[in-house]
């Protein structure tokens, strides 16, 4: 067995678990063995039914005296036992498991786990934990009972891991398979991390034996320590590499500084910059005058001058003799700052093309060039490029290397985010970058008017969301889905929303409906026809999140409010109040959510910094809902957590040690092995 193997080759696993498997990303024994658990069942009180007290979880051992299945008049099984453990008679009952009396029978004896209580005087474990009492089962320690009586099993009589599961795979299949693969993987696993490194921690194969099967609280949080330590360690290793190996590279050319025309370029803008925009200003002018590339991510609320920012870094471009490439997610956005860049460099005769799927011509004498994904063809990277600008795109880091690794000299780079991203997150996934904040928005900004709304007032919105129409004003409505989902039944879809507005709530008013499935030109289209007043209230998935500036727009619902984070609620309500009325958001949740989820919205009603809220989302959601791999689009973290300020630096120092005494990690072969799997992030 070796660890690489596919699931699907491992006997009794087979081809039906391994497809069900992939359902959990699981397609190696190595992804099974690092398939950890999220939670324990403490079945490690050992007792007996005598002393036990009623409603705390034991573990007994006894004899099953009778087993049936019984049938119910709603057509559902339930499996009832009386068991005893010698001390008193125990009634134990399955839900909808009849095989069970195929597997034990009269007369076995049984070792159970479960809560103890009394139904109709008797006592009761409900679903219980059981493995049969033989060669299974090994001598453990027990909690005031004779130790050699106390058999520890997988599923009993410890601390007992619970795992995320899908359908057709129970943490008990995950345990039993788990606890046999284990111990035939184990002499495979080499620990990459250096004795120094690792200093009092675990070794990786005890860990990895603990965090399944741990026989104390202690032993698991021996083990979590480590494997949090590795999860974090290796996003450091392979971040501080790429920051080192591209300080490297040399740059097209160190920038000079023309203060005189610079300053006269910023006093014809047609505001003042704030002082948050000015300290980012000079950061990134002091990168451009040095020798080495650029490499800095620009952070900043949505409406805090992030683009004019960079439209000055633009300019020393064109000062320098450089061409600026400037990159956009989306073609909204590309079509956005082409109209807004142009604005401003027109008037000192600099020449802005765009390049996007729809529109792939650009004048050989344009300096500056807005464009999406298309700009990263070879035939438009020439050697005149000084500057790359990308904004809102995580991932690009991968393709411009790719795209950059045959050049002697690269641009700048300057990449762009409205995502707040809390500090213990940019030590961590941004390690790579250097970090500037735009934590300032423009003076006169009004504040939006945020409210978590209960179901029983949606008719009185519908009433304020047609007064302001009448007045002219325009309307989001922003729904979680697309279509309707069979799994997420309470959460409203963008399309049967859309249908039912226009049809029974506001049959006179011009909707529009706006999603990820529409063409570009409809796209397009749509947000015409709403930034021309053509359509009154837009309906529409969260794909408005980045790009969309209609001053007009004062009001936005947000359905399901609890299926989205604080960060990205906020992202979204930045697209209202860009004018100067005042601006509404309103919050409605499922009916499935729970008072937790109502409560966490409510600080949406007071707290208005980006930062703040993405804190706060951190502290409640945990990072593996806010920047996993989903969001991020970089790393996934199973048991470490981006808010463990004191782990993050503890790897990031480990991490800086090691790059210090051996660059290139050519000693440490099991270190570059670890680091190969994290290849999306290297440079190439």
């Amino acid at each position: 067995m070796n660890l690489s193997d596919p699931l699907s080759q491992v006997t009794g696993i087979g081809f039906t678990y391994a497809k069900r498997l992939e359902l959990l990303n699981l397609f190696t024994v190595a992804d099974l063995i690092n398939h950890y658990p999220f939670r324990y069942d403490d079945f490690s009180n050992v007792s007996n039914a005598l002393d036990a007290k009623l409603g705390e979880k034991v573990t007994l051992q006894g004899e099953i005296w009778s087993i049936k299945n019984i049938y119910t008049r709603s057509r559902k099984v339930l499996t009832q036992a009386v068991f005893n453990d010698g001390t008193s008679p125990i009634v134990l009952t399955w839900f909808n498991s009849p095989w069970i009396t195929k597997q034990v029978i009269a007369g076995d004896r049984l070792q159970v786990s479960g809560k103890l209580n009394k139904y109709k005087n008797k006592l009761s474990i409900m679903a219980p934990a059981w493995e049969k009492l033989d060669s299974q089962l090994h001598p453990g320690g027990g909690n005031g009972v004779n130790p050699s009586s106390h058999l520890r099993g997988v599923h009993t009589g410890r601390l007992v891991p619970i795992y995320p599961e899908t359908y057709g795979v129970t943490s008990k299949w995950l345990r039993t398979k788990i606890s046999q693969l284990l111990p035939e993987v184990l002499a495979e696993i080499k620990d990459p991390l250096p004795e120094f490194i690792r200093d009092k921690m675990l070794p990786l194969g005890q860990a990895l034996q603990k965090i399944h099967l741990p026989e104390s609280w202690q032993d698991l949080e021996k083990a979590r320590e480590r494997l949090s330590f590795d999860e974090l360690f290796f996003i450091q290793l392979a971040t501080q590499k790429v920051r080192a190996d591209w300080r490297k590279k040399p740059t097209v050319k160190p920038f000079k500084i023309n203060q005189k025309k610079l300053t006269g370029f910023i006093n014809t803008l047609p505001f003042k910059l704030t002082e948050a925009q000015e300290k980012v200003l000079k950061e990134i002018i002091f990168d451009l005058q040095k020798g080495q590339p650029m490499n800095r991510l620009l952070q900043g609320e949505v409406g805090s001058g992030k683009t004019v920012v960079a439209t000055i870094a633009t300019y020393l471009a064109h000062l320098n003799g450089f061409k600026t490439y400037f990159m956009a997610p989306t073609e909204i956005l590309a079509f956005q700052h082409f109209e807004t860049i142009k604005k401003l460099l027109e008037p000192y005769k600099i020449e802005v093309g765009i390049y996007t799927g729809s529109r792939k011509k650009v004048p050989e004498s344009a300096e500056v060039i807005i464009g999406t994904h298309a700009l990263l063809s070879e035939k438009l990277l020439t050697k005149n490029v000084g500057l790359v600008i990308v904004d809102e795109q995580q991932r690009f880091g991968v393709e411009q290397r790719s795209i950059l690794r045959s050049k002697a000299k690269v641009p700048h780079f300057l990449t762009m985010t409205a995502t707040p991203i809390p500090r213990t997150v940019a030590l961590t996934l941004y390690g790579d970058l250097d970090l500037s904040v735009i934590d300032e928005l423009p003076k006169g900004r009004p504040k939006i008017s945020t409210h978590l709304v209960p179901e029983k007032k949606r008719g009185d919105s519908y009433k304020f969301i047609g007064d302001h129409v009448k007045s002219g004003e325009q309307v989001y409505i922003i729904t979680p889905l697309i279509e309707q989902s069979e799994t997420l039944v309470s959460a409203k879809a963008a399309k049967v929303e859309f249908d039912r507005l226009q049809k029974k709530v506001f049959p006179n008013l011009k909707l529009g409906l706006l999603h990820g499935k529409l063409k570009s030109k409809e796209k397009e289209a749509v947000i015409n026809d709403f930034r021309n007043q053509k359509i009154e209230i837009l309906v529409s998935t969260s794909v408005v999140e980045v790009g969309m500036d209609i001053p007009n727009a004062t009001i936005m619902i947000i359905e399901g409010a609890e299926r989205f984070g604080l960060s990205q609620l906020h992202q979204l309500r930045g697209r209202i109040g860009r004018g100067t009325k005042t601006s509404y958001c309103l919050l409605y949740t499922s009916d499935s959510s729970n008072p937790a989820e109502r409560q966490r919205l409510k600080h949406l009603e007071t707290t208005f910094d980006g930062l703040k809220l993405a804190e706060l989302d951190l502290k409640i959601r945990g990072s593996g809902e806010i920047f996993g791999t989903r969001q991020a689009g970089r790393f996934e973290l199973k048991l470490a957590s981006f808010s463990d300020l004191s782990l993050i630096e503890k790897t990031r120092e480990a991490a800086r040690k090691i790059l210090s005494q051996d660059p290139t990690l050519d000693k440490y072969p099991l270190l570059q092995a670890q680091l190969s799997s994290l290849a999306d992030i290297m440079p190439d």
